[in-house]
């Protein structure tokens, strides 16, 4: 395949060039190429080339929930949106607490996923010893619910967390809200709104407070035992006192945004409720704009979607019964690039935080960057001269709906290349693309 007349956007650098992938990799990148015989040619003239968003965690709902999703729906969402690579949590059913549940979702994967793929390893009371002897090539990283999740995966015992800390041997993630703190303000709406409580209660219950205690937590117990932490999908401004400005090289504690917490706020529960219903909570303006500001100065490392697909009906119960989290994966690119429209973020550092810092922080082998050599992983991304509602493109999630139904996107996702594979080109997705295993070098 070549790629001709691309505008390349790769390690803060803009310039024009023609890209030739061949064998899965980036063979050539040279100011002009010449098509080889019977070489499949892509005039990219007017767009922009970027290397493929690498999803640090979604929530694809397989196996165990092919109502909500599955690989094969959730990964064609995220190709059509310009991912090209995914790390899947371990919160499924069965959840990915021990190796043979991991090696079936990889197995799985291999056969249905249009995407490159990376599991999380899950955290219960009762697996330490298998997280401790774990690969660390074998898992993109050790996910642990420090509070806010259900059953055996709510890792809240101080021992526990102790041991887990001391004894992870690779990236440690950690979803951080303090448990106690939620169940009592949640008991003090349900009394003051007699059970009925309005959606947009859901960030006064599960509040900054509650996520800073949690997120406070890991961070020193990281600092105790030296742990490789990345705390996931920050969303207040109170927490970001907690880390480091800086790139992610070198980093021992590395935290997430994802793209809700940037793009929404506290004045949009009124018009989509429980659709945006999500833990952590979007929280008020002020914490948007302080979770942009310190993508900014770098405390903030990566992007993610934290992609968490519910149907529309259990959207539709009431607040204590609808299910928190939101597909995104679809729309996460054009929608952080309306970041880059408005001139609050450049989209040299748009494509550090979703695809270099990425492949950095979990040590992704050849991906993540437009290099020779590398493994050919890419989106042709186009600014439109007038915004395309949403509402007119098709949803491939299996769920249906998007939080997005009512915006339109000055930018369009022309293109996605999956390991030199075209799985996503002119509003069409090519069956035959699969992604493969991501490789880490640890």
């Amino acid at each position: 395949m070549l790629v001709t007349n691309a505008r390349l956007v790769n390690e803060g650098r803009e310039h024009d060039a023609d890209v030739r992938i061949r064998h899965g990799r980036i063979e050539h990148i040279v100011r002009q190429l010449s098509a080889r015989c019977g070489e499949q040619v892509i005039d990219a003239k007017g767009q922009y080339l970027l290397p493929g968003m690498i999803d640090d965690q979604v929530h694809f709902r397989d196996p165990g929930a092919p109502h909500k999703g599955s690989f094969a729906s959730e990964s064609a969402a995220a190709v059509a949106g310009g991912i090209t690579s995914f790390m899947d949590m371990p919160n499924t059913s069965p959840p990915t607490l021990t190796l043979a549940a991991l090696a079936d979702k990889q197995a799985h994967a291999a056969r249905h996923a249009r995407a490159n793929y990376g599991f999380h390893f899950g955290v219960s009371r009762d697996n330490l010893e298998t997280v401790a002897a774990l690969d660390p090539q074998a898992v993109a990283g050790v996910k642990v619910f420090m509070g806010a999740s259900t059953g055996n995966m709510l890792v809240d015992d101080p021992l526990v967390l102790e041991r887990l800390f001391a004894s992870c041997p690779v990236i440690l993630l950690a979803h951080c809200e303090h448990t106690p703190r939620i169940r009592e303000r949640e008991a003090h709406w349900q009394a003051r709104f007699a059970g009925d409580i309005p959606p947009a209660q859901h960030p006064l219950i599960r509040d900054a407070e509650a996520c800073y205690l949690s997120s406070s937590l890991a961070v020193a117990l990281a600092r105790r035992h030296g742990t490789r932490l990345h705390v996931l999908h920050l969303s207040s401004a109170r927490e970001l006192s907690l880390f480091a400005p800086g790139a992610v090289a070198g980093k021992q504690i590395t935290a997430e945004v994802c793209v809700h917490h940037l793009l929404f706020d506290d004045r949009d529960y009124a018009r989509l409720g429980n659709l945006i219903k999500c833990n952590p909570a979007i929280k008020q303006a002020s914490d948007r704009e302080a979770l942009r500001q310190a993508l900014l100065d770098g405390r903030l490392d990566v992007i993610g979607t934290d992609h968490a697909p519910h149907t529309l009906a259990e959207k539709q119960l009431p607040y204590l019964q609808a299910p928190s989290g939101i597909p995104l994966v679809q729309h996460a690119l054009p929608a952080l690039l309306e970041l880059v429209a408005d001139n609050i973020m450049p989209l040299s550092l748009l494509v550090a935080k979703t695809s270099h810092a990425v492949a950095d922080c979990f040590a992704i082998a050849e991906r993540g960057f437009l290099r020779e050599g590398y493994w050919a992983d890419m989106v042709l991304v186009e600014r439109l001269a007038t915004p395309q509602p949403v509402a007119a493109m098709p949803l491939l999630a299996h769920c249906g709906w998007s939080p997005f139904a009512m915006h339109a996107f000055r930018h369009a996702v022309r293109t996605t290349i999956v390991s030199g594979q075209l799985a996503w080109h002119q509003g069409q997705l090519d069956a035959r693309c699969r992604g493969l295993p991501l490789q880490f070098r640890r």
